[in-house]
């Protein structure tokens, strides 16, 4: 396989903003930050200091370079010939904090996973977040695509989201704001989400732990949680489950390359070691051609996929 690499673009960026405190790499490997642990580099990786050190990146960036924002990885495809322009990856205390303030709200930085946002409420006696706990990634993309499991929504307990524009202003968007729809928001795409406030209402610690117990079982019963994937790999259509109309289509088990549908969850797609971006890509594509061959539904992609083919 040729090499992968981008013109290092760095140097002008460093130029331009010199009093930057955040990390800033050229040719930065995005695969081990995937959960499938695929794709090739960024032409410029960013990890802000905090909040006004991502302001001040955005506000000095050129208006026509592109920024792509990167979570966990767990909802993502990066394709193999990487992706141009500058990936942004929130990290650190800055943006992972928990905050709770009078009246349950519980503020919460974009970087931090789900899972331990709900455990946090839980641990506090709130209510409400346990859903939380069966979402893989970061509060940042549940923001981003309204994302929901066991019947709780984000849509359903956001008060208001925190960011940060292309033209490095800060924005505030409340619930209506956010435009949300199943896994959708119609939040402006070049928004950079650095918290999140939602509200709780108080409960009883011990059954809320139970009931996110309840929750990681049936995942763990269900869904291929310790394999390389990216979560689930279709929306549900109106009226339907993905899965159920990939097992009609007979793709249970499909593979390509070292990429494979699912036995276990057939909306999910898993990475049995080697599979490259083009592997899970052109798979699910097929997965989506079968299904309307069979079952006349074009499923629509809840993965994301970013970058150039290689």
């Amino acid at each position: 396989m040729k090499p992968v690499g981008f013109p290092d673009i760095v140097a002008d960026l460093r130029a331009r903003m010199p009093g930057l405190r955040g990390r800033l790499s050229a040719n930065e490997p995005l695969a081990p930050l995937t959960w499938f642990r695929v794709g090739g580099p960024a032409q410029a990786f960013f990890q802000p200091a905090d909040e006004d050190d991502l302001a001040c990146f955005l506000a000095a960036a050129p208006r026509d370079m592109d920024i792509t924002v990167i979570g966990l990885g767990s909802n993502l495809i990066v394709r193999d010939g990487g992706v141009r322009g500058v990936v942004i990856r929130l990290g650190g205390k800055a943006f992972a904090d928990i905050e709770v303030d009078e009246g349950g709200r519980l503020r919460v930085g974009a970087a931090a996973p789900d899972m331990f946002v709900a455990r946090r409420a839980a641990e506090m006696g709130l209510d409400g977040l346990a859903f939380l706990r069966g979402i893989p990634g970061a509060i940042g993309g549940a923001l981003r695509m309204n994302a929901g499991a066991h019947g709780g929504e984000i849509k359903d307990v956001l008060i208001a989201a925190h960011g940060v524009t292309r033209a490095g202003a800060r924005i505030v968007l409340s619930n209506a704001d956010m435009g949300f729809s199943y896994r959708h928001s119609q939040a402006p795409p070049d928004v950079v989400f650095t918290r999140a406030v939602f509200q709780t209402r108080p409960g009883d610690r011990n059954a809320i732990l139970a009931e996110m117990e309840r929750i990681t079982a049936a995942r763990e019963a269900s869904q291929p949680i310790r394999e390389k994937t990216g979560g689930s790999t279709f929306k549900n259509p109106p009226g339907e489950k993905a899965w159920r109309l990939i097992d009609r289509a007979g793709c249970r088990g499909l593979a390509m390359g070292d990429a494979q549908v699912s036995e276990m969850h057939c909306n999910f797609l898993i990475n049995r070691g080697q599979a490259r971006a083009s592997d899970i890509e052109g798979l699910g594509e097929e997965v989506r051609r079968r299904v309307r061959e069979t079952c006349g539904v074009d499923l629509q992609w809840e993965i994301k996929r970013i970058g150039v083919a290689d």
